[in-house]
């Protein structure tokens, strides 16, 4: 089973799933600021059904629309070399980027539309604070930014999502299991690309084109001018060079950590 390809678990301390230069969001209303034992989180692998072809790697690319715009460099990519991809939106994403959604809808083959929560607040359902942004800090509170951003999806002409991830890819494990009753996998990742969109455009190119077979890689689309976004695109076309099978997360089985996608 490959695992990620850092130097230590996931990435240096700071440089995460949360989505660089986003304005952090104020708790959950109703959430009661604590003090104590800090929260205990996991960040959960994911992996997908390795090739069944001898020296043949198969991949899943996901992607987080978190708040900002679209990343031009990476769709264009995606779209001129016909390389699929799952997409996670948020509401607030949504609301910017209309464009950028039609481009996904008018492609149903190459793009699959996930859910990332309706304010990018994290899955967690005790007051913390995760890389400076408010958990959700209740059950209620968890509940609203997943049902939110899929209703948010329906409002936007996306068919009913199936998979979540919450923002900064960090959860208590409580809340993996209030996610998982509302029906949704969560999607982990195996190679953190981008490092959430704060490194060059040369070592992102790098982590992700040393994707192997079985992982998801995880990176972004919401920074157009961050310098990982060219190192993101040039490694779509260095994988697409040496015949990997890019698929979607609902295109094949998967094993998650942390009973996310039992």
């Amino acid at each position: 089973m490959n695992r990620i390809l850092l130097a230590s678990p996931f990435l240096l301390a700071g440089l995460t799933t949360l989505c660089a230069a986003e304005t952090p969001l104020l708790p959950a209303a109703g959430a009661p600021v604590i003090k104590g034992p800090a929260v205990k989180l996991v960040e959960p692998h994911l992996h997908i059904a390795r090739s069944n072809i001898a020296g043949h790697a198969r991949i899943a690319l996901t992607f987080d629309a978190c708040m900002g715009q679209a990343d031009e460099r990476i769709m264009s990519t995606l779209v001129r070399e016909r390389i699929p991809a799952t997409i996670f939106v948020t509401a607030r994403w949504l609301k910017r980027n209309p464009a950028a959604l039609a481009v996904f809808l008018q492609n149903p083959d190459l793009f699959e539309l996930e859910n990332h929560g309706e304010n990018h607040i994290p899955a967690v359902d005790t007051p913390t604070r995760v890389y400076g942004i408010a958990s959700a800090g209740s059950p209620q509170a968890v509940r609203q930014e997943v049902e939110g951003g899929a209703a948010a999806m329906l409002a936007s002409g996306i068919p009913a999502p199936h998979w979540f991830r919450g923002s900064t890819a960090k959860y208590d494990l409580s809340a993996i299991g209030e996610i998982r009753a509302l029906g949704y996998r969560i999607a982990g990742y195996s190679v953190n690309g981008d490092g959430g969109s704060l490194l060059g455009a040369a070592i992102t190119e790098k982590r992700i084109a040393s994707a192997k077979d079985g992982d998801v890689v995880i990176s972004h689309i919401n920074q157009p001018t961050h310098a990982a976004g060219e190192g993101v695109a040039k490694a779509l076309v260095d994988l697409k060079v040496k015949g990997t099978e890019f698929v979607r997360l609902d295109d094949v089985d998967d094993m998650g950590d942390d009973r996310t996608t039992e």
